[in-house]
């Protein structure tokens, strides 16, 4: 992927609630055929209802470092790579 259909949000370390605030930015400026890549220290299991609830959909898996990276796309967007890796 490239760099251009891809925002990153990294928000490791960061304290409740600016990783939430950075996603919810950041999903302002998503445009179509992008994905959101948003890494935190800890699983954001609030942030999932509320994507859904906005139209998104996401992926999430627990990198080698026990970082959790978190891939988000909209739900409606043929163009949008699935959001998976």
């Amino acid at each position: 992927m490239e760099g251009s259909d891809e925002i990153l949000v990294d928000a490791r370390g960061l304290a409740a609630p600016e990783p939430l605030e950075r996603v919810m930015d950041a999903l302002d400026t998503l445009g179509p055929g992008q994905t959101i890549r948003l890494l935190l220290h800890r699983e954001p299991f609030p942030l999932y209802e509320l994507l859904a609830e906005r139209g998104y959909a996401h992926a999430t898996h627990e990198d080698v470092e026990g970082n959790y990276v978190i891939l988000i796309r909209s739900s409606h967007d043929p163009t949008a790579p699935p959001a998976r890796e």
